[in-house]
């Protein structure tokens, strides 16, 4: 029945299509829904729960220093910032790479890039890898993914588990967005054909167990609406103002859930990917490099009850462990051999119960081969990250990596790479032990994907390049 739903456009053009249009102008004013209040103690019970329902919302190319929450001046998420203000936030997140598709396996399987052998832009998971959505589905939930960035398509693997696995039709939407991506280029539709999808996915199954999952791209393709902000038109103007508009969408779809009566039984994770650079290492984008600007990105975890104050966890953590945490937090059997470990004890550190685990506070790694979409050609850069120390090794130019003492740069503008600093010379020699991965992550050979010219033109609109 979804299915056919989302194939037929009028059920949304007179139905969801009304409902969203004043929901979203209801956004102008964010409101918080109401819930009952719990405690830091109650978070340890939510693994007795067999109520509870689980939305997790991916803001592709989302940095963490644009959100309010994180420090930001301008108010640019408001909706969220209201959300985490009664739930948990974690300050300080380490993204596994800057390109979507090799982040989002990590993200998935909770296995840092070298572990997952999804670095280049043919490779795919194979049936062998263990996804969370199979997880739920097992654990008797209905899945469904809601998607818009062709790099987290359904040949690439990443459907698995899911019952429906769906990239809405674009033309539903209102069609007053605009984009000012670097790139020039657009895809079609808007993220309101995402917010229109969930409402049907809702209504129909939001009595049931649920495990939605929805991929935003309008912070990636820069979109915002006629209402924008009047902050300027450079490239970051237009991101903030893209921000704006795609909170106020995570506003409605929250709203929504209340409205169906399940806010209550219901925990919501909002993440991203990877950041965005605005030219503080010479680029604009990302998928480049994996300088902070591009690997610094956010985790807001909403329960299903409201906090008197949010649990802010300032360990250093990485978008690997996000996954092992929520499983543990709601009880779900864990996701095989994965490098990500729960931060549960972190969570409740910091809340004043426990006394944590030092052992969670570890070296962070991410990885990008920065020529993905050239075949035949790899140039693997590691970031490895231990404290206030952090290096971006170039396995193929070594004597070019860069290392920064972020206490003192925390920008990283002033490169201290030398081969006779100890300190730089150790995090050089994990980077090389980390990208000394002989066996097979999945007991199988790397699956690869053959791209029709068609599906390449779809993943350049995304403004990438690759190579025939």
């Amino acid at each position: 029945m979804f299915r056919r739903l989302l194939d037929s456009p009028w059920p949304y053009f007179v139905g969801a299509g009304l409902l969203l249009l004043a929901a979203i102008a209801s956004q102008f004013e964010i409101r918080t829904p109401s819930r009952p209040e719990g405690t830091p103690a109650d978070i340890e019970m939510l693994a007795e729960r067999d109520d509870l329902n689980v939305v997790f919302v991916l803001i592709d190319a989302l940095r963490a220093d644009r959100v309010g929450a994180y420090g930001y001046e301008r108010d640019t998420t408001p909706a969220m910032d209201a959300l985490v203000s009664q739930g948990i936030l974690f300050k300080n997140v380490q993204a596994q790479s800057s390109w979507t598709k090799a982040s989002m396996a990590s993200i998935w399987t909770g296995r840092l890039p070298a572990n997952t052998a999804i670095l280049r832009y043919d490779d795919a998971l194979p049936e062998e890898a263990k996804l969370p959505a199979e997880l739920f589905q097992e654990a008797g939930y209905h899945t469904a993914g809601i998607w818009r960035n062709g790099w987290v398509a359904p040949n690439f693997g990443f459907g698995q588990g899911f019952d429906q696995y769906i990239k809405p039709k674009g033309g539903r939407e209102r069609l007053r967005a605009q984009s000012k991506h670097p790139s020039g280029r657009a895809i079609p539709g808007t993220d309101e054909d995402i917010l229109l999808s969930a409402f049907e996915f809702l209504d129909a199954f939001g009595k049931d167990r649920f495990f939605l999952y929805m991929h935003f791209m309008d912070l990636h393709q820069y979109v915002y609406d006629d209402s924008a902000p009047e902050w300027g038109n450079s490239y970051s103007d237009s991101y903030d103002k893209s921000l704006a508009w795609t909170d106020r969408l995570i506003g409605v779809i929250v709203n929504h859930i209340e409205e169906i009566g399940e806010f209550d039984n219901t925990v919501i994770v909002i993440m991203s990917d990877h950041g965005e650079a605005f030219g503080e290492h010479g680029i604009e984008g990302h998928a480049r490099n994996l300088h902070t600007e591009v690997t610094t990105v956010p985790v807001l975890i909403v329960l299903p009850f409201r906090l008197q104050q949010p649990i802010v966890v300032e360990d250093e953590v990485s978008n690997i462990d996000i996954w092992p945490t929520l499983l543990d937090m709601l009880g779900l059997p864990e996701l095989p051999n994965t490098d990500g470990k729960s931060l549960m004890p972190l969570v409740m550190a910091s809340a004043g119960i426990g006394g944590g685990d030092e052992s969670l506070v570890r070296i962070r790694y991410s990885h990008l081969d920065r020529r993905w979409g050239s075949p035949d050609v790899t140039d693997p850069w590691v970031a490895v990250q231990d404290g206030d120390k952090r290096i971006l090794w170039r396995a193929n130019d070594p004597e070019n990596s860069r290392f920064y003492d972020l206490r003192n740069d925390p920008g990283e503008q002033q490169n201290l790479y030398s081969e006779d600093d100890p300190e730089a010379e150790r995090l050089a020699g994990m980077a090389k032990a980390y990208l000394e991965v002989t066996e097979s992550p999945w007991g199988v050979e790397t699956l690869k994907i053959e791209l029709d010219a068609l599906r390449l033109n779809q993943l350049r609109a995304l403004g990438y390049v690759i190579k025939p």
